[in-house]
């Protein structure tokens, strides 16, 4: 090695200040997975023993329960919506170990967490190179609200995402290889059981596939060959969901699932004034929602800078253009294919691409700003803030801890109902008919008789105002959250009631006043409140 080569290295400061730049060689993933795992741990203690929520006491806890019990890869006490069935498999196994108990799932979840987290350390080493970025770009993501919620919830976008990112790790190319020069299929294992886990997750592979085939049209035969290769290779995670979609049609008749869940996550999303505004809504999640405008802001503005040079007159590590030019695509695509499918509009099924968005942004911090880890330290306070205090706007309570007020406060009510009234026929709308009629779920020991709504707006209790006799008790409680209203609106009234369930619940005195009840309990926990009223209804008995 010639003297000034040797000397440069030795001045480097990778070399010369090893510990704050490790590399993987240096520190193995298998000493940084248990760190990782162990945070969360702590961070979700108060979380673990938390009943099921939502979509999870709706599918993918009765789906798990199902094969659970019966080994049927097909639910059979809720209906099939033909969603993969990893993610139940997996949760099976840890029951069929550890016991039936939500404190087993959320930890079982946990792991799958950590583990999405690892391989956004490992993707952060190859793509910048730096431990300090990597380090940085973990915690970010681990703070970041909607993340941080789903790292205990139940849902395959979880699993989905954490495979993907896996994925990332040999799909993306790094600064000192060529697209495509590397294996690539381990790529196409982790895509493969990302669309086994979540059918969506089949869109990022596919977009990565495209974006070779439109790479290859500029590139001599050779490389052309090469990008032809790497998009068969992203294809082939196409067989196992194509083998999935085949058993399910031949065991229900049913490709896509039950008819109803198709037509509200697929069909019924194609118009056009729809797709344009859920779009907008997407952008606002990928680059705005729960605080993450802090971090993207910043990187806007450190973009105007030049790149800061140490006294060799050396920059640090950017990510190559290549990887760049793939995360944008991604991005990208994934906002635009979310903006079609999906009747609601969730930011989990965007969770693989918010470590994409912090990458970039603490990548960005580190090249063009002197002080950069004090940007990062404001992002990760602003990530904090956003856990517990709500944005002015509509959202949905799993983006936050919001969701375990709302488990807190229906486990509250549903103490109420049992103590005071055991035995009685409840009217009440959804996820609390599940909780009351499902005791696998947490909420009661026995399941009760229940009348069911789809909400609580001024229709639906006129509705249940002309069968009183079908009900002696009712548990009401807030189905959407509704902040102050902002001065202007991010998006029209009128769109968001026709194509994204906007409603406005009665509140609890209207409704004891259409129905002729009494309120013997409320609470209201914040955005959240939740009520029991009895009737005192007048039955006519006959003799048969």
């Amino acid at each position: 090695m010639p003297e000034g080569s040797r000397l440069r290295r030795l001045l480097n400061p990778r070399v010369a200040f090893g510990p704050l730049y490790l590399t993987d060689a240096q520190l193995p993933l298998w000493m940084i997975f248990p760190v990782i795992f162990a945070a969360l741990y702590l961070t979700h203690w108060s979380l673990l023993r938390l009943p099921y929520y939502w979509d999870e006491a709706g599918y993918y806890i009765p789906a798990a329960w199902d094969f659970f019990r019966t080994g049927s890869l097909i639910p059979i006490t809720t209906i099939s919506n033909a969603h993969p069935p990893l993610p139940s498999v997996y949760l099976a196994l840890w029951w069929k170990v550890c016991g039936f108990h939500p404190e087993v799932t959320r930890e079982a979840v946990l792991m799958v967490a950590a583990a999405g987290l690892l391989a956004v350390w490992r993707l952060a080493m190859r793509l910048n190179g730096s431990s300090l970025v990597a380090f940085w770009t973990v915690l970010l993501t681990a703070l970041y609200p909607i993340w941080f919620a789903q790292s205990t919830l139940a849902h395959a976008d979880i699993f989905a995402a954490a495979a993907t990112l896996w994925a990332f790790v040999y799909a993306l190319p790094d600064a000192t290889r060529l697209p495509g020069n590397h294996k690539v299929w381990p790529a196409a294992v982790w895509f493969s059981v990302a669309v086994l886990a979540k059918e969506t997750a089949i869109i990022t592979p596919l977009a990565l596939a495209a974006f070779e085939l439109g790479v290859a049209f500029r590139k001599p035969a050779a490389i052309r060959r090469r990008s032809y290769q790497l998009a068969a290779c992203y294809s082939v995670c196409l067989l196992p969901l194509a083998a999935w979609y085949g058993y399910h049609y031949a065991k229900t008749g049913f490709l896509f699932g039950n008819p109803e869940f198709l037509r509200y996550n697929a069909t019924s999303t194609l118009e056009p004034l729809r797709i344009l505004a859920a779009f907008g809504h997407r952008l606002l999640h990928l680059f705005a929602h729960m605080n993450m405008f802090v971090p993207v802001l910043c990187t806007a503005a450190a973009m105007v800078l030049d790149p800061v040079k140490d006294p060799r007159g050396e920059t640090p590590a950017r990510i190559s253009f290549p990887a760049q030019t793939r995360i944008y695509a991604l991005l990208l695509v994934n906002a635009l294919a979310f903006s079609v499918l999906g009747g609601a509009l969730l930011t989990r099924y965007l969770l693989p691409m918010y470590p994409l968005v912090l990458l970039v942004a603490v990548s960005t911090f580190h090249r063009r700003t002197r002080y950069w880890q004090l940007l990062t330290a404001f992002s990760a306070a602003a990530f904090v803030v956003a856990l517990f205090i709500n944005p002015p706007y509509g959202f949905a309570p799993e983006d936050n801890l919001t969701y375990a007020q709302v488990i807190r406060l229906h486990q509250q009510a549903i103490r109420q109902l049992t103590g005071r009234y055991p035995g009685s026929t409840v009217l009440t709308a959804w996820p609390v008919s599940d909780e009351l009629t499902r005791p696998e779920l947490g909420y009661v020991k026995a399941p009760y008789d229940v009348d069911r709504l789809e909400d609580f707006t001024a229709a639906q209790i006129v509705k249940a105002a002309q069968t009183p006799a079908d009900y002696s008790t009712a548990l009401v409680f807030s189905t959407k959250e509704e902040p102050a209203a902002l001065p202007f609106h991010l998006d029209s009234p009128a769109v968001e009631q026709k194509y994204f369930g906007l409603h406005h619940d009665l509140s609890p005195i209207e409704i004891a006043s259409s129905l002729n009840g009494e309120i013997v309990w409320q609470h209201t926990d914040g955005l959240e409140w939740a009520a029991l009223i009895r009737f005192n209804h007048a039955v006519e008995a006959r003799l048969r």
